[in-house]
């Protein structure tokens, strides 16, 4: 019989947030947070039915649990937990993907049960070291590894990057045939059903939640699903929404087909790096993050796990290819890497880097026998000679996004040349102010042109600020960063304007001949030349589209000329700046 246990409880929260307890399979139990209520999944999208967050509980000999749940189930999800198991019994803490709707409670359970072991992707335990801020055991996984955790709870480990998350990994259990999925197949709808009994009511809610999330990732979707078709799956645990048991033919088939449809019409990059060896891997998610703001597709691949027939494939079908250099000594990465040269065309562009490993092949080399094959370059070689920095880091997203951008521009090109509409020219005439975004975080530090700017409330001060997804200062601009907001003169804003609208080199600075001083709040640069400034602290920020508005309150300001006025932008359409 089926073990029940429903709980209910109002909290500062307006909205019904409720537990529900399942025993789902022997020795397996779901821990289902309900919020019923909830009308937004942060900035993109907007909810129909509510949502909920799963956490799986695995008694073997060894017990392990299955992420946790929303910060804003704390106090209903510990109660929970604590009062199904002693937390200090249980061993490993399996992290799907450390997004905080499913490991918000994560270091609330350390704190409870420090000996506990968090065992997740590489990338995984890295962001969480830095979440958490407390040192933990962690066990790294690899696709293929197993966890034996006795009386038959096998626990096999599925990489699954960059659905929706660059750690993602699924959790198979050879006694139970369950496979923990976190976010894949899922789909925000919360009512009292654990399973997807009624097909017809959930699959419009199952459509949109893939197109909202896993759509843009139709390719690793279609890895992802190579990897578990072996697999006899009896339950798809997700981390939202009902579990999927009835119907699970059709809920792979489809994602099959629309990624499958998806996939053959979006462009690409292949980002090729060595697993363990240097800094190769960390370095490529920092280009892919990059690329990824410029809106167009990634796929990761190690070289050291890919057939020659997958390498092939990607790379006669890739826009781009990306290459962390291998190491000279590993016959089966230098075997993939003439795979990919053999394979390159003259219609790609090309980004090559050092992995740091203390034994890389030679990167001019390389890059000259791509040149002589026609690719082009998409941005100059990054040597890494030490330890990499944020400054490193941020080289390396830039480097992306020029790599991106590149790929992006015949699209750019005819939208600018599509004028063809009223509205567009409509909105041209609305005027804007020039303005110059600082901003400094570590030593990291960039800046943009910007002209999309507006005071947007009065208690507390606060402005608003259109940002473009792909412009570099886009990762210095998150909730809770801090920025300087430059106000340009009217007949004197000819030199700021012309210097920061060049295109920088990735890792190139920003500030070089420019005359500044910092921030007092937050060191971010002031620019002496400008008629005013305000240090400002972002308090939110909302998807539109091809931008992000960012909504900051400010803490201070001055003006260096009372009698001046700002510099006016007026534009003859609105279809690009």
């Amino acid at each position: 019989m089926v073990a029940l246990t429903q709980l209910n409880q109002i909290i500062t929260n307006p909205g019904r947030l409720t537990v529900e307890t399942v025993e789902i399979a022997p020795q397996t139990t779901a821990i289902r947070c309900l919020d019923w209520d909830r009308e937004r999944f942060d900035v993109e999208f907007g909810l129909r039915n509510g949502t909920t967050y799963n956490s799986f509980l695995i008694k073997g000999e060894k017990i392990a649990l299955i992420d946790t749940s929303h910060r804003k189930f704390e106090q209903l999800y510990l109660e929970i937990i604590t009062g199904l198991i002693d937390v200090n019994q249980i061993d490993y803490l399996i992290v799907s993907h450390t997004e905080p709707d499913h490991s918000g409670l994560v270091k609330d359970i350390l704190q409870l049960a420090p000996n506990i072991t968090v065992v997740g992707a590489k990338v995984a335990i890295k962001f969480l070291e830095d979440m958490v801020h407390q040192p933990f055991k962690s066990m790294l996984v690899k696709s293929g590894e197993r966890l034996d955790l006795g009386n038959g709870h096998e626990l096999e480990f599925i990489s699954a990057p960059n659905l929706h998350w660059p750690d993602t990994i699924f959790t198979y259990d050879h006694k139970t045939s369950i496979l923990y999925t976190c976010d894949v197949f899922g789909m925000h709808y919360c009512d009292d059903h654990t399973y997807d009994e009624n097909f017809t009511v959930i699959e419009e809610d199952f459509a949109y939640y893939y197109d909202c999330l896993m759509g843009p990732n139709a390719r690793s979707v279609l890895a992802a699903l190579k990897r578990i078709e072996k697999l006899e799956i009896e339950t798809i645990a997700t981390g939202h929404g009902p579990l999927l048991k009835n119907y699970i033919s059709e809920w792979i088939g489809r994602y099959q087909n629309w990624s499958l449809s998806q996939a053959t019409t979006e462009a690409f990059v292949a980002l090729f790096y060595v697993e363990d060896y240097g800094y190769s891997e960390s370095l490529v998610r920092a280009i892919a993050s990059g690329i990824a703001k410029t809106g167009v597709a990634i796929e990761l691949v190690a070289l050291n796990d890919a057939e020659p027939q997958e390498i092939r494939e990607l790379v006669a079908q890739a826009a781009g290819l990306v290459i962390a250099m291998p190491p000279q000594s590993c016959v089966v990465v230098q075997a993939a890497l003439n795979t990919i040269l053999a394979a390159a065309h003259n219609k790609q562009a090309i980004g090559l880097l050092e992995s740091g490993g203390g034994e890389d092949e030679p990167v001019y080399p390389l890059r000259n026998k791509f040149q002589e094959l026609g690719l082009i370059a998409a941005f100059p070689p990054i040597l890494v000679k030490e330890t990499p920095t944020k400054v490193i880091e941020q080289l390396c997203d830039e480097a992306g996004t020029d790599l991106g951008q590149w790929l992006n521009r015949d699209r750019t090109i005819k939208q600018i040349k599509s004028l063809n509409s009223e509205i567009e020219k409509s909105l041209g005439r609305i005027s804007t102010g020039l303005y110059i975004i600082t901003a400094k975080k570590g030593d990291v530090q960039s800046a943009m042109l910007a002209s999309w700017v507006t005071q947007a409330s009065l208690n507390p001060l606060g402005v608003a600020i259109a940002v473009a997804k792909d412009r570099a200062i886009a990762s210095l601009m998150q909730v809770g960063d801090r920025f300087v907001l430059n106000v340009l003169e009217e007949g004197r804003y000819q030199g700021l304007m012309k210097h920061f609208l060049k295109r920088f080199a990735p890792g190139a600075d920003r500030f070089a001949g420019v005359k500044t001083y910092p921030a007092a709040t937050n060191e971010s640069p002031i620019l002496a030349e400008a008629l005013a400034y305000m240090e400002c602290e972002i308090t939110s920020r909302m998807d539109c589209g091809d931008h992000w508005v960012i909504y900051s309150t400010v803490q201070t300001g001055r003006v260096a000329e009372v009698n001046a006025l700002t510099a006016v932008h007026h534009r003859k359409v609105g279809n690009h700046y």
